[in-house]
């Protein structure tokens, strides 16, 4: 097992009002365990390589549904009742859109309670482990429910359950960065983690098109997948248990009122919030949408096919831009210039399909857009864990930054199913995509403590 470095003067930085932080204040309390105390040992390959593959099997939970089987499922379930004329035609993408918006807002609540949970918990198994493989419970859950649902209100509420279970889960592997990981190697596995999400996209469209062709089974799959995986990194990894002394003395309801972080008391922590959100949402209005863009905008012949090809162009183009920039990232020190450069490039892709939605042209920038994505994750979770207020509060800031992550997935379907619902325009959608993208480039440009 490795060591930990051993336990080191902290400067009085946890969280504001506790009794910990007075006896840091005043001297009392000189050293914090190793749950709390700023990592200094590199971390080894065998733990990258399990935390790297219980992030594929989230993304892969998360994607599969989104972008393959929820659509499939939506269209079928609409088709049925279009037969008995239950609701007009062509309002697939309209229901689409209200159950991702409600999964969404799962994963947005689930992130920062289940954060704020894990700081607070003091099993021998650790603060965030117990949460990690419970929360890829819930998940498979209420894939389940979704597997089973005769109707679109159904599905709705399987995948508010599910998403509750990954957002959670989300939470608890995203702080693994600031529990675990140096800033030196940030960078790397910042990038790592965007790997993860891209391998987890693809082989999970892979997983439901090419392997398994029955939706039930599909999401089937997904559910072992994301509890396997889970189960693994919890089993065969370590996590630094909390002392009772040292667990926050408010209650759990002073906690969560304590959710919000004041942007005039840490403003760096606000912009890198914004920039966060702004990338993510530009990415899933790029993404979430192409299926029915491939099927009604381009016209493509085989829409599952050419998504699965596009999917194959922006991960090669993923993989290669955050392989190689995550280490530049952490070698130089630097993290918004490529922040910067990863919003012009995905703003570029989006630029081409507003001007040109047609097949050709997505093959342009499906790669143009994965590139812009793996250079944003090179940098952003290093930048965005060096700018975290509280050591204490790791759990509960890193799920407020993971809504950055998850409130564009409420944000997105809403945007879409309006722009799609009275204008029925791809190029409009893609537009809004370019656009929200680039104010990212001011937002990130405030953040001052990082360079």
């Amino acid at each position: 097992m490795r060591k930990r470095a051993p336990p080191r003067a902290f400067p009085p930085i946890a969280g504001k009002g506790t009794a910990l932080d007075e006896a840091i204040a005043t001297g009392r309390e000189t050293t914090l365990p190793a749950a709390l105390a700023e990592p200094a040992v590199p971390v080894r390959r065998g733990w990258i390589s399990l935390l790297f593959l219980a992030n594929i099997g989230l993304w892969l939970a998360i994607y599969a549904p989104l972008q393959v089987l929820l659509p499939e499922q939506v269209q079928s379930l609409h088709d049925h009742v279009v037969k008995n004329n239950a609701v007009p035609s062509g309002t697939d993408a309209v229901l689409l859109s209200v159950v991702m918006g409600v999964g969404a807002i799962a994963g947005l609540i689930a992130n920062p309670v289940v954060g704020a949970l894990s700081d607070r918990t003091t099993s021998p198994r650790g603060r965030r482990h117990p949460w990690t493989f419970g929360c890829a419970l819930v998940a498979a859950l209420g894939l389940a429910v979704v597997a089973a649902s005769p109707a679109i209100g159904v599905m709705a509420v399987g995948w508010f359950i599910a998403e509750l279970g990954l957002g959670g889960m989300l939470a608890t592997l995203t702080a693994a960065l600031p529990d675990r990981v140096p800033v030196s190697q940030r960078g790397t596995l910042g990038a790592l983690i965007g790997i993860s999400q891209m391998l987890g996209t693809v082989l999970g469209a892979l997983l439901v098109t090419v392997i398994i062709t029955r939706m039930s089974a599909g999401y089937a799959a997904c559910a072992v997948i994301v509890v396997g995986f889970a189960a693994v990194f919890t089993l065969r990894t370590a996590d630094e248990p909390l002392p009772v002394r040292y667990k926050p003395d408010h209650p759990l309801s002073t906690a969560l009122r304590r959710m919000w972080v004041s942007p005039r008391a840490y403003p760096d922590f606000a912009w890198g919030w914004a920039t966060h959100f702004l990338v993510n949402l530009g990415n899933d209005l790029g993404t979430l949408y192409l299926l029915y863009f491939l099927s009604r905008g381009a016209h493509y012949h085989d829409p599952q096919t050419g998504l699965l090809i596009l999917m194959a162009l922006y991960a090669v183009a993923l993989l290669a831009a955050g392989s190689v920039l995550g280490t530049l990232s952490d070698k130089s020190g630097r993290r918004k210039p490529f922040i910067v450069g990863a919003a012009v490039l995905m703003a570029l892709a989006a630029a081409l399909l507003a001007t040109s939605p047609t097949w050709t042209m997505a093959l342009v920038a499906a790669p143009l857009l994965g590139a812009g994505f793996g250079t944003y994750w090179a940098a952003a979770p290093a930048l965005l864990t060096q700018v975290l207020p509280a050591a204490v509060d790791r759990g509960k800031d890193v799920g407020i930054i993971n809504m950055g992550y998850n409130l564009p997935l409420v944000v997105a379907p809403l945007a879409a199913g309006v722009v799609l619902g009275l204008m029925n325009s791809y190029p409009a959608l893609f537009a809004l995509s370019g656009f929200v993208t680039i104010i990212a480039i001011w937002t990130v440009s405030r953040v001052r403590s990082v360079r």
